[in-house]
């Protein structure tokens, strides 16, 4: 069977395990060895120049690592993929590795933390300039974008508003100054979204979330167009941030199970959106599934789900925040998202806790902003604690 013709539930399983294991092993041994050992050298040769397959040092490709990368590969429609110790890891190496001191990128206001401090600081420093535009203003995007660039970084939905872009209208922007298009993918994940079948070049995922699923192990992944992951690999050869072998057989075993939590995830994420967007105590909530969502529409013609992730803001602000938190029961409140269990904070502590009051308030952040990521628990239980939660303030 062609893995990469069936449908994700199949490709979460098998993809990467379809070549008989080492003392024909159902799942994917643990490959802890740092290096691979060869009697012929003519062998050992061609597979460190790459032109045979085989592993060399375990910092460059690993067996159970590629398992991994498999999975990821296939669910995305890429060429190649390669897996990183985190999924800031993943982007900073392939910002990296496709800049240079010159180069200019566009990107959005809205972006991960983590990734907005590299724009805001760090690819400045080497001399490569960084245009952020208001999220969800494509015209400004496209203007900017016009004007020439090397690199055009998308976030969709984003980290933590959920502002959700129009893919393909940025993707044409950019190829018609022949810019390379990087997504980040983490909150849609590759069941709900493929950017590379909109033309992307690079999918980046934070693979310690939704991926992994499970809270327990870190991980990112980029995957795309050999050429491009070649020169990302090369990269990361050098840098050294590359996943372990059980970081990456947990990850794979996470990803088993994917679709299954996604489709949950995305069912019950609309049942509390909904509950939420009519309590009284809420200001106002962010989930592109609500039809009154701005990116709504867009997010309904590029998502076979609106994901298991939203936001909302409290009335009476951070104070509110403060003592509604700590009532709920079913929510673990504390960083990362994507978990089987729910997980809650404000981006203070959270997506965001690298800026000030003040640069989250410049970005559209709020102080009364809660991230909340639904689990796989029952959904009305969760719904029952936030109404306990809400009766308390």
């Amino acid at each position: 069977m062609d893995i990469q013709k069936s449908k994700n539930g199949t490709a979460s399983v098998w993809a990467g395990e379809l070549e008989e294991f080492y003392e024909r092993a159902t799942t994917p041994p643990i490959v802890n060895s740092v290096t691979f050992g060869y009697r012929d050298l003519e062998e050992w040769h061609e597979v460190a120049l790459g032109n045979k397959e085989g592993h060399i040092y375990s910092r460059n490709t690993n067996p159970t690592v590629q398992v991994f990368e498999e999975k990821v590969r296939i669910l995305e429609h890429a060429e190649s993929a390669i897996a990183f110790s985190t999924g800031m890891a993943a982007i900073s190496n392939t910002l990296f590795s496709l800049l240079a001191p010159g180069d200019r990128v566009v990107s959005i206001k809205d972006t991960y933390g983590g990734t907005s401090r590299l724009f805001i600081e760090f690819l400045p420093a080497i001399n490569v300039s960084v245009t952020l535009c208001e999220t969800g203003h494509h015209e400004e995007m496209e203007e900017e974008i016009a004007k020439g660039c090397k690199l055009v970084y998308l976030e969709t939905p984003t980290n933590p508003t959920l502002k959700v872009l129009d893919l393909k209208r940025l993707i044409k922007a950019a190829k018609a100054v022949k810019a390379i298009v990087v997504v980040d993918n983490t909150f849609a994940t590759p069941i709900n979204q493929n950017p590379i079948l909109l033309g992307a070049d690079v999918v980046v995922h934070s693979a310690t979330k939704f991926l992994g699923g499970h809270s327990d192990v870190m991980g990112g992944v980029a995957c795309g167009n050999t050429e491009l992951i070649k020169r990302i690999f090369q990269y990361r050869e050098i840098t050294g941030a590359s996943l372990h072998a059980m970081s990456a057989y947990l990850l794979a075993r996470g990803m088993k199970t994917l679709e299954l939590r996604i489709l949950r995830q995305n069912q019950s994420a609309m049942k509390v959106a909904q509950f939420l967007s009519s309590h009284p105590k809420v200001e106002e909530v962010f989930y592109p599934g609500l039809p009154t969502h701005k990116g709504h529409d867009f997010a309904k013609e590029q998502m076979s789900g609106f994901g298991g992730m939203m936001s909302f803001s409290l009335k009476g602000g951070y104070d509110k925040v403060k003592k509604f938190l700590p009532q709920l029961k079913l929510v673990h409140l504390a960083a990362s998202l994507g978990s089987v269990s729910s997980l809650a904070g404000p981006p203070r502590t959270t997506s965001h806790v690298e800026l000030t009051e003040a640069q989250r308030a410049e970005l559209g952040i709020p102080e009364s902003l809660i991230r909340y990521s639904v689990g796989i628990e029952n959904v009305e239980d969760l719904i029952e604690d936030l109404t306990q939660a809400f009766n308390t303030i």
